[in-house]
């Protein structure tokens, strides 16, 4: 039986449309794992000192991976994309946030608490994250976080959060559909 795991994919530098989609094929084209639904794209506040507005989504994958494997090609992916990450990973400040080519993160594996040096599941500060939780709650509005006992829809009502999260414009995504829309005026 595949693995059922939940990404979270975000980006603010560069042509953050570009990024997204090149993201979304290379997860397409990791062995044994298929993209089985994506939710909708969000172009969200940074938080912290950062500068420029993110777009964040989340997609859900089947793989024949475990975690861990999974986790390693998620981080040989953002290397690829030009992500630069810190040598050791440490608890993040808020004011420790940095502006990034690409974001992956693996929100959900299974039903899986997983708690070890190279990898948290579920994400440890997912239930803070709006621009985590809107998109999550699209997939999997029902969907029982295993440490919380909440459901994503309740974490999203119970968010204490005064970051902005609104859909992202077409033409952010598809330049084809922005560049007929200015033909057609």
């Amino acid at each position: 039986m595949p693995n059922r795991a939940f990404i979270g994919i975000g980006t603010n530098l560069g042509d953050r449309a570009a990024n997204y989609r090149q993201a979304l094929q290379r997860i397409a084209g990791l062995p044994d794992t298929h993209i089985v639904r994506q939710s909708s794209v969000y172009e969200t506040e940074p938080v912290g000192d950062v500068k420029g507005a993110f777009l964040n989504s989340v997609v859900e994958v089947e793989t024949a991976m475990h975690a861990e494997a999974m986790m390693r090609r998620l981080l040989a992916i953002e290397r690829t994309m030009g992500r630069k990450r810190s040598g050791a990973r440490k608890p993040v400040r808020r004011a420790g946030y940095q502006p990034r080519v690409i974001d992956l993160d693996l929100l959900f594996f299974n039903k899986e608490v997983i708690s070890g040096r190279a990898l948290t599941v579920p994400h440890p500060r997912l239930h803070e994250r709006r621009f985590v939780l809107a998109p999550m709650a699209e997939l999997a509005p029902t969907m029982v976080h295993p440490k919380s006992n909440k459901t994503i829809s309740e974490m999203l009502v119970e968010l204490k959060s005064a970051h902005r999260v609104s859909l992202a414009r077409a033409e952010l995504l598809h330049p084809q559909a922005a560049k007929r829309e200015v033909a057609l005026r």
